[in-house]
């Protein structure tokens, strides 16, 4: 059958790397910049869409996470971070997205005078909501948060971490370090990491993608349970397909790729889908999860991802259903969760088919 958007919609789908600051809408930016007289490049959604995109369309990581002082501005106190995660999560229900983690960064909202506590209780009542939301409309979705620390602060604490394990069953799934890759690489934050394996807490780490496969064996070294992005994994992979010692031991260890298509293309990755490497990447075995990366930014969803997916590499339902099974055994979720989250996979695609 031929796969298009729309048949891609009623798939269902698993979203795991999914920044909560890259996906408001335009007209929540619009409405919560007025409150707090933050000025903004349009005031129109429609227009101030098509700038977030045309901005994150620019080749440079450093250029598309500038696009971030608007959204997070605007993300400053406990009723805007309850808005912005419960439309989080409608937005993935109404795209098929079954179970959905938000990964944001706490200490980037303190400017409106919240605790880090308070930031992270304010999402999770805002992910609940969401969650009650989709519910009452018909479709069943589970979703939690992923706490970040960002990469390059000059001093790396464990506070973070330590936040993450306390709300460990209260909305907190994991945990991630993100912003700029180059030259912050996860090392620094090794206490950190320390302090989360001897709790027993998963956590995944950004790399791989403004860096190279030293920052992706940095992240594997450190125990990470996903690489967030990952792709450039693909350098470790010579031309006729032999991997090399790092690219063998993520595969043969089945350590998960958030991959990231459409954010890759504007980061510089490839200039086609046809030419990212996600397709060799899973030709290869490697275990490749579909993901948005920022919504916003890539004017993208998940249909959209899959779609593009679809169309670039000729996959079929088959395909897709794998890469999303990937997905559900990569969710920060307890196994039994994980086993729902496949169990519905496989009757979602098989209701498609």
């Amino acid at each position: 059958m031929s796969i298009t958007i729309d048949t891609c919609r009623a798939l269902p789908k698993i979203a795991l790397h999914d920044h909560l600051d890259g996906g408001l809408r335009p007209a929540t930016i619009v409405e919560e910049a007025a409150k707090v007289g933050h000025a903004l490049p349009a005031t129109d959604p429609a227009e101030l869409g098509e700038w977030f995109f045309a901005a994150a369309d620019s080749g440079s990581l450093v250029r598309y996470l500038e696009t971030f002082v608007h959204t997070v501005a605007v993300m400053q106190t406990a009723d805007s971070l309850r808005r912005v995660a419960r439309e989080f999560v409608e937005d993935q229900a109404a795209d098929g997205v079954i179970h959905a983690e938000a990964r944001w960064a706490p200490e980037q909202h303190l400017a409106g005078g919240l605790s880090l506590r308070q930031a992270i209780e304010a999402v999770r009542d805002g992910l609940a909501e969401g969650v009650a939301a989709a519910t009452a409309a018909g479709h069943q979705i589970s979703a939690g948060q992923i706490v970040t620390a960002m990469r390059h602060v000059p001093d790396p604490t464990t506070e973070i971490a330590e936040l993450a394990v306390a709300y460990r069953g209260d909305s907190v799934l994991g945990f991630d370090i993100a912003g700029a890759e180059l030259g912050f690489p996860p090392e620094r934050f090794a206490a950190s990491f320390d302090y989360l394996r001897h709790h027993h807490f998963r956590f995944t780490i950004h790399a791989g993608e403004a860096d190279g496969p030293a920052s992706v064996d940095g992240a594997v070294q450190l125990g990470a349970s996903r690489i967030g992005h990952g792709v450039r994994l693909i350098e470790d992979v010579a031309a006729d397909g032999v991997l090399g010692e790092l690219a063998a031991y993520v595969r043969d260890r089945r350590i998960p790729l958030e991959l990231c298509p459409s954010s890759n293309l504007q980061t510089g990755i490839s200039d086609t889908v046809a030419g990212h490497p996600f397709g060799r990447l899973a030709d290869l075995g490697f275990r490749v999860t579909v993901n948005c990366d920022n919504r916003l930014m890539s004017a993208t969803t998940m249909s959209r991802e899959y779609a593009l997916l679809a169309e670039a590499f000729g996959y079929d339902l088959d395909d897709l259903e794998r890469f999303t099974l990937n997905a559900a055994e990569a969710a920060f979720v307890p196994y039994d969760a994980q086993q729902r989250l496949a169990d519905r996979v496989r009757t979602g695609f098989a209701a498609v088919r």
